[in-house]
């Protein structure tokens, strides 16, 4: 990867990553880091920017990239260590001591990767069941469910088939469909609701005939006389322990012995023992009933991703242009190709990523950004899947692949979250782990010892040793952390923000000082030409004419704003040739024979004292300036002084008084000048450091993090080794695609006040967890003690796990409705 450096210090960098056909030329601020097919360049002197043409056939530094992929990553003066890589372990120097769980890599080369649509799986510890069979496979080189989505992922080794994968799941009491989990699973989360109109009833006893039959069975056997209602309840027992006990004796077989199913065939059986049988009955009717309110709370924490699933039509009207004129054509979505000229009409969705042909087009999405306004589009804006075409027939050209459009790569998102899971839900799975065999130990040992040392009755303490396995049952537990974090992420993707996984709700939690970067973050990226000086009464448009001939070509910000201000003037186009980037000085041009340059203020060394306070009262109102020079000898003679700024976020005040009021402090980092970055700080009431390069951010962010916890904002391309350095990286999601991937969370909506939201629910979620833990937990301690003073029975016992569990469930949907 070839690098072009230059040492700019006039503007904040600037978030873009931009392609230049052959032969044009390229403005690079700051480190840019790429794939093979985007420029990478790296800052370290002063100019303004500087043109050069620069491909990626090499690493940065001496870092190897990251497998299978090397974006986010920068190059500076010094080698810098790759941005954030969900697909390997966070390095984050708080986390240390306690690893993430192994995330889902891309398969090894010549393994397959097979996916389906899991069935049946209600909760977190299901998915963990499922994984734990399918890892037995010996076949299997890693497989991982993700529980937001239904999905199972398994990588085989090459040329092996994926029948015994199927079998272990089926064999564990699931069961698998087909090998295009996301539709499917939104397919059949529709076909799940019943219909507005039909037999509701029906529906109804079809989802719940297990616990009603149950329950009919023991209300005959209540009014029974005793000798006949006996029997009936022992009937209703078998009944309900027949599915109850073979997915136990599966889950056995499949490596997970001590699953709830277990505990609860092992109660059920030793009740019938001692002829408690409407007790042993009662315990299964309560087990079926928590069952179905764990489906509930999972089916409500995983509406939002369910709905996004359903955002894009599975049909798109395409227009082909032949011979005989126009032709329209409905086709599957997943037939679109970059290219395709779609045809939308008011109250449709848009089936891929398209970029607008009409003028004008206004279009809901509401659903990607949480912003309930119809945001209007000109030509030639990219509108996102899913969005909602508001007000008259459009038609856009299709601009991503099938299975790249927006809503695909949230839903990678939220999958990849699910590898990083909080700490705290880490010790909570460990805990479980031993919870559940230790308790068991317990009732045995409750069981054996009084009546083997001290003669007591042994029917008595059976009956307590049962109800002690029903109290070790680790439902509440277990669902306590992994609940409460769903519905967190599904509460923030609903407002616009997405978080990578528990893990970066948690460290978002304990933020205390928020870092932002200037340009694209706090400004909108969008500088505006405001200014030009003439230095020798040569006229002004003819010297801006002159400047945008040496701009021409670029991608860069800066130079767009200089030609776009030509432009707007209707001035005639100047021909500039042997365009070139002066390394460490700008760029110049030759024009009608004669050399031009743009550099930044600190490399003319022949700017007189009335020029340098002109260039240093522009910077004081927060401006960027250039100049334009013209060549004489050995000298840069100055022409021209241009002032540019970029314009402050509309709601960047209101965001940064937001995070003042949650008691955060703020900084701006910028490689702008630090008259231009006071300005803006002052303007905002932040702090600022200005003057930095790429590693000048980290070493500024390593200072703030040897004693604080700190979130880093930017686009997550040349910010992301800051991002990286930082306890927690948050992306805008204005910058590229590569923004979603480098950080731990992003702003789908592009509005800074998103954060402070962020880190409220952030902070909700995780005193959702410590109230669900002490809940879970403090039950089962109560009725552990009533149960060994024989206080309580068995089905009190199981009522209290149902009960936390309820509890627990009821808790972490509220944060659904947070905001």
């Amino acid at each position: 990867m070839s690098k072009s450096c230059c040492n700019h210090q006039h503007t904040a960098p600037i978030k873009a990553v931009s392609k230049a056909a052959p032969g044009q030329s390229e403005h690079h601020h700051d480190s840019h880091c790429c794939d093979n097919t985007t420029p990478v360049s790296c800052c370290s002197t002063q100019t303004p920017h500087e043109h050069a043409s620069r491909d990626c056939n090499e690493s940065p530094g001496d870092e190897e990239p990251p497998r299978g992929s090397c974006h986010a990553q920068a190059c500076c003066s010094a080698p810098l260590s790759p941005a954030h890589d969900h697909k390997h372990e966070h390095e984050h120097e708080h986390e240390h001591d306690m690893p993430s769980a192994d995330p889902l890599v891309a398969p090894e080369q010549g393994n397959s990767r097979h996916s389906w649509q899991v069935l049946g799986m209600d909760c977190p510890s299901c998915a963990r069941k499922i994984e734990t069979a399918v890892s037995r496979v010996s076949c299997v080189q890693q497989a991982r469910v993700l529980f937001a989505t239904e999905k199972l992922v398994v990588d085989l080794a090459p040329g092996l088939s994926p029948d015994p994968v199927t079998a272990a799941v089926l064999a564990a009491g699931f069961q698998l469909k087909g090998e295009s989990a996301d539709k499917q699973a939104a397919d059949r989360e529709q076909a799940s609701q019943p219909p507005l109109q039909g037999n509701l009833l029906g529906n109804f006893l079809g989802k719940y005939w297990q616990p009603l039959s149950l329950a009919s069975l023991m209300l005959v056997a209540a009014l029974l006389p005793k000798e006949l209602g006996q029997p009936l309840f022992t009937l209703a027992t078998l009944w309900g322990l027949w599915p109850i006990s073979r997915k136990a004796w599966a889950l056995t077989k499949s490596g997970s012995p001590f699953a709830i199913e277990t505990l609860m065939t092992v109660a059920a059986v030793g009740a019938l023992f001692l002829g408690e049988t409407a007790e042993a009955a009662m315990v299964l009717l309560l087990f079926m009933l928590g069952e179905h309110l764990e489906a509930y709370a999972a089916g409500r924490a995983r509406a939002g991703v369910t709905a996004l699933m359903a955002l894009v039509p599975d049909k798109a009207l395409r227009i082909r242009t032949t011979a005989e004129g126009e032709v329209r054509e409905e086709v599957a979505a997943d037939e679109l190709r970059p290219g395709d000229i779609i045809e939308i009409a008011p109250g449709a969705r848009l089936p891929a990523d398209a970029r607008l042909l009409d003028e004008l087009g206004a279009f809901d999405e509401s659903a990607l950004t949480g912003e309930s306004i119809p945001v209007e589009r000109r030509q030639g804006d990219k509108v996102p899947a899913g969005s909602l075409a508001a007000d008259r027939v459009l038609r856009l050209e299709v601009v991503s692949e099938p299975g790249n459009n927006a809503i695909d790569r949230i839903l990678h998102l939220i999958e990849e979250a699910e590898s990083q899971r909080a700490p705290i839900e880490r010790f909570i799975d460990r805990f479980s782990r031993w919870y559940t065999p230790a308790m068991m130990l317990v009732a045995l040992l409750v069981v054996l010892v009084p009546p083997l040392a001290f003669g007591q009755s042994w029917d008595e303490w059976i009956y307590r040793g049962l109800a002690l396995l029903l109290i070790g049952c680790p439902c509440a537990l277990v669902i306590s952390t992994p609940a409460a974090v769903t519905s967190a992420l599904a509460a923030a993707t609903r407002q616009g923000a997405l978080i990578k996984g528990g893990a970066a709700l948690e460290r978002l939690a304990h933020i205390d000082t928020v870092a932002f970067d200037k340009t694209g973050t706090l400004t909108l990226g969008k500088p505006q030409l405001t200014e030009l000086v003439s230095l020798n009464d040569q006229p002004e448009a003819e010297l801006l004419a002159l400047a945008a001939a040496i701009e021409q070509g670029s991608h860069h910000p800066l130079a767009r704003a200089v030609v776009a201000a030509a432009n707007e003037q209707g001035l005639a186009q100047v021909e500039a040739r042997d365009l070139r980037a002066l390394p460490g000085m700008g760029v110049e041009g030759r024009i009608n024979g004669e050399l031009w340059q743009l550099l930044a203020p600190s490399r003319v060394a022949t700017l007189n004292m009335e020029q340098q306070t002109r260039i240093g009262s522009l910077e004081q109102q927060g401006k960027t300036v250039v100049v334009l020079c013209q060549s004489s000898g050995d000298k840069a003679l100055p022409i021209a002084l241009l002032a540019l700024r970029d314009q402050i976020r509309p709601e960047a005040a209101a965001a940064l008084q937001e995070l003042n009021r949650l008691g955060l402090n703020r900084i701006m980092l910028t490689g702008d000048n630090p008259r231009a970055a006071e300005a803006i700080a002052t303007e905002l009431g932040m702090g600022w450091r200005a003057g930095l390069l790429p590693e000048g951010k980290v070493n500024e962010i390593a200072k703030l993090a040897s004693s604080q916890k700190v979130a880093m904002i930017g686009d997550g391309i040349n910010d992301a080794p800051a991002m990286k350095r930082a306890s927690i990286g948050i992306a805008m999601g204005g910058g590229t695609d590569v923004a979603l991937e480098t950080a731990d969370a992003a702003l789908t909506h592009n509005q800074l006040g998103g954060i402070a939201a962020m880190i409220r629910l952030s902070r909700a979620a995780l005193a959702n967890i410590h109230q669900n833990i002490a809940l879970a937990l403090g039950l089962k301690a109560i009725f552990l003690v009533t149960s060994l003073l024989g206080i309580t029975g068995l089905w009190i016992a199981v009522l209290a796990d149902t009960g936390a569990t309820a509890l627990v469930t009821a808790n972490a949907l509220r944060l659904l409705r947070k905001r």
